[in-house]
């Protein structure tokens, strides 16, 4: 009862503070507000390359091509070696003629071409279209699936896939890293600026040491003051958040200079965003707080 006595009454003395020191208030969450703006964007930005990176690797497939003479034992064998591959998620089979009908649907001239041939003429190859667990490793799977017996030839966009996917990895790193740089930067930010309500304010620790206040009771309330600028400078940069994304994924249509790099659906990413956003706010203001009234309590 008696803690929660003391809590209630350093939320009052924290809430208070930040009205009576409203200037210097003001300094510390416009601080943070700013910070959460640029650490919101680096979440935003990392999360939809993550995206991207996703969608690619999910359409990336391996088209291997038979020979034409390929006999049903080597096509049984061929599938036996797909499945006992580790970086084999599924495959299809398509025969030349699949292939040719197929072919026949997207195109009213190479229907009329393609009629003409028929199964002893088809020069198309039965193909196999193979996806890949790990697409980093499509290189090596792509090699190992040409070598194969009856396997004429193997596409898969050699080069540009393993190029795409790794500039997406380096740039999610990157703006990982710039989130977190960010967050170690508004921590300092926040402790030189909560430093100078608390330097106003050392007397009134000192009173309180005199007359035999413990350090966490003199702590709590500059503690629970940190929370509280935390939470309001995280106001805009989530307002930023569901407005702003929301806003730019209906001009764009969910889609960003190419079908390929989809936007994350705004629901519930930006309410995920938001939260992280709030809890970081909260947790820099408290962590801000602490450290920089611990210095006038050793006093």
């Amino acid at each position: 009862m008696k803690s929660c006595r003391t809590f209630v009454r350093s939320f009052r003395d924290a809430f208070r503070s930040v009205i009576r020191n409203f200037s210097l208030s003001l300094a510390s969450i416009t601080c943070i507000a700013i910070t959460l703006i640029i650490i919101a964007a680096a979440l935003l930005m990392s999360d939809n390359v993550k995206n991207f990176t996703d969608e690619i690797e999910k359409d990336v497939t391996v088209v291997a091509f038979l020979d034409s003479d390929v006999t049903n034992e080597k096509r049984d064998n061929f599938e036996m070696f797909l499945k006992k591959n580790s970086n084999v998620e599924l495959f299809d089979y398509k025969s030349k003629a699949d292939v040719k009908e197929d072919m026949q649907k997207e195109n009213e001239t190479f229907s009329s071409i393609l009629a003409e041939w028929d199964d002893a003429n088809n020069p198309l190859k039965d193909t196999y279209t193979i996806k890949v667990h790990d697409v980093k490793k499509i290189g090596n799977t792509a090699k190992d699936i040409e070598k194969q017996d009856g396997v004429n030839s193997v596409q898969y966009g050699e080069g540009l896939v393993e190029k795409l996917v790794g500039v997406f990895d380096a740039i999610e790193k990157i703006t990982f890293c710039a989130a977190i740089a960010l967050i170690i930067v508004t921590v300092f930010l926040i402790i030189n600026t909560i430093k100078l309500t608390i330097f106003s304010r050392k007397r009134e620790i000192g009173i309180m040491r005199l007359v035999g206040a413990s350090n966490s009771r003199i702590k709590l309330p500059f503690v629970i003051e940190g929370i509280i600028l935390g939470m309001i400078g995280s106001i805009i940069p989530i307002l930023i958040v569901v407005l702003g994304y929301t806003t730019m994924y209906d001009y764009f249509g969910g889609i960003l200079f190419s079908p390929v790099i989809k936007l994350i659906t705004p629901m519930p990413f930006v309410v995920n965003t938001s939260i992280i956003i709030l809890l970081i706010g909260m947790i820099v203001g408290m962590l801000g707080s602490s450290r920089a009234v611990r210095r006038y309590i050793k006093v």
